[in-house]
């Protein structure tokens, strides 16, 4: 397993230890972007939403403490935060579930080789 598959990884295994906050510092570093803030709770417009990411705030909203340790939902939102530029959202749905799923997928392929 390659340097980069180990960092996947160790982001999901972080989120699944109820560390969050640890794996959006690591990814921040990572990508060397501001660290995002990360909150319990939906703004209006999008609580029907599991999570949301708002440029603004740079602000990560998950719905409640179940998704903050869903790994799919904090890294589609950091993706948005990653690929927002002066404020405008920059990437898509399609791109921000694929970077989710690659994390995901190299976590599930070091826990079967365990």
């Amino acid at each position: 397993m390659n340097s980069e598959q180990l960092f996947k990884t160790k982001i999901v295994h972080l989120i699944l230890s109820k560390k969050p906050e640890d794996a959006l510092k690591a990814l921040s570093q990572y990508y060397n972007v501001m660290t995002p803030e990360l909150k319990v709770g939906m703004p209006k417009r999008h609580r029907k939403n599991v999570g949301c990411y708002v440029a603004k705030k740079r602000t990560i909203h998950v719905s409640n403490l179940n998704e903050l340790h869903n790994p799919y939902v904090i890294l589609h939102e950091f993706y948005h935060h990653l690929r927002t530029y002066n404020m405008k959202h920059r990437g898509t749905e399609k791109h921000a579930e694929r970077f989710a799923k690659d994390y995901i997928e190299a976590y599930k392929i070091a826990s079967a080789q365990e």
